[in-house]
């Protein structure tokens, strides 16, 4: 409750404009010129909004696919009304498409799903899962530009969530304790790896998306390369979560079934469940953030570019980086929280898990 209702990012400037959405009435498209495959100029609308009323709009587009957006009569708009109101004559802006009812009718039926089949811990799962949206919005990314450490802020804000995540739900248990401290184990160990990788390739964090725009727009003293390593960690965090759940649950319920387990055979048992589950899910961070740069890797075939040429690329080595670091740190994960949940399970005197 605390996050939602504390205060958002501070806008860099206010100019107490307002958005609403409309529908597109009317088109009008002469102005626009075709440049080779992409349109430019202004699209003339007319919106009719909520009030009723009908007033004129203008889209602009710039020849970038990435940002372009081109209506068409019946669709719903994205306007910004100034703050002194629709003036008459005067045309507003439609910034883009208006997506928010399928977004919340998406999340609406995920949200169904996850409390049908996880029933109470699936609703805990769903608390989790708002609270790191709020987490990320409302504490990491303020701190960040008011220029906190990006990578210390990072890794504060993913213990912080590996708790709270762990605690929710498997309880106030052992099992909970043990993915906890492996998982945070593999986590600092990939911040101290993202730091020594980053430097060591040069990648400076400009590789990512607006950090160019970010900088010119009065954030300049933000050490880019540190955002990147803490944007590194967060991103892996998902991923060793889930290996370390599943390999204090797995020890779990061996110590359940066979109290007489000694920690020899309890970190035997750990190891080998985490063999069985590392292969995917290492190769699933490989498909997750080269799923991303699909169109860069199609445009090095379509090129004919040598692998050594588009490796040692600013881009792609960024990408090398996230993959093999978040892969180190998910390997690593899997012995430290086999080690953590013997020593843990080992001492219980009986095989209850709290």
């Amino acid at each position: 409750m605390a996050l939602l209702f504390a205060p958002a990012p501070k806008r860099l400037a206010d100019d107490g404009a307002k958005t609403a959405r409309a529908t597109v009435v009317e088109t009008d498209d002469s102005s626009l010129q075709l440049h080779g495959l992409l349109e430019f100029g202004t699209q003339h609308l007319k919106v009719k909004l909520a009030d009723g009323r009908i007033v004129p709009a203008e889209n602009e587009l710039r020849a970038q696919m990435e940002l372009d957006k081109k209506f068409s009569p019946g669709d719903s708009a994205l306007v910004v009304i100034p703050a002194k109101g629709v003036a008459d004559g005067v045309a507003i802006v439609a910034r883009d498409h208006w997506r928010l009812g399928w977004a919340c009718g998406l999340f609406a039926a995920f949200c169904a799903l996850l409390c049908m089949f996880g029933g109470w811990t699936g609703a805990k799962a769903l608390f989790s899962f708002a609270f790191s949206c709020l987490a990320v919005w409302k504490l990491l990314i303020p701190l960040v530009l008011s220029g906190w450490h990006a990578s210390t802020v990072s890794f504060l804000v993913v213990a912080v969530l590996t708790g709270v995540i762990m605690y929710l739900v498997a309880g106030w248990t052992r099992k909970a304790f043990s993915a906890f401290a492996g998982s945070m184990l593999g986590v600092v160990a990939s911040l101290g790896l993202a730091h020594l990788v980053a430097r060591a390739m040069h990648v400076n964090g400009a590789t990512m998306p607006y950090a160019q725009q970010l900088l010119y727009s009065g954030f300049s003293f933000l050490n880019l390369q540190d955002v990147f390593i803490g944007a590194i960690v967060l991103a892996s965090s998902g991923a060793v979560m889930d290996l370390g759940m599943d390999i204090a649950a797995g020890i779990c319920e061996v110590r359940r079934h066979n109290p007489s387990l000694g920690f020899r055979e309890l970190f035997l048992s750990g190891l080998r469940m985490g063999r069985a589950v590392v292969g995917t899910m290492t190769t699933t961070l490989l498909l997750a953030y080269s799923g991303g740069y699909l169109t860069l890797l199609m445009v090095f075939a379509a090129q004919g570019t040598r692998p050594d040429d588009f490796v040692n690329s600013t881009l792609v080595s960024a990408e090398v980086v996230k993959t093999l670091v978040g892969s180190f740190g998910l390997v690593l994960v899997a012995p430290f929280t086999a080690l953590v949940s013997a020593a843990v399970f080992s001492s219980a005197p009986h095989a209850r898990e709290d």
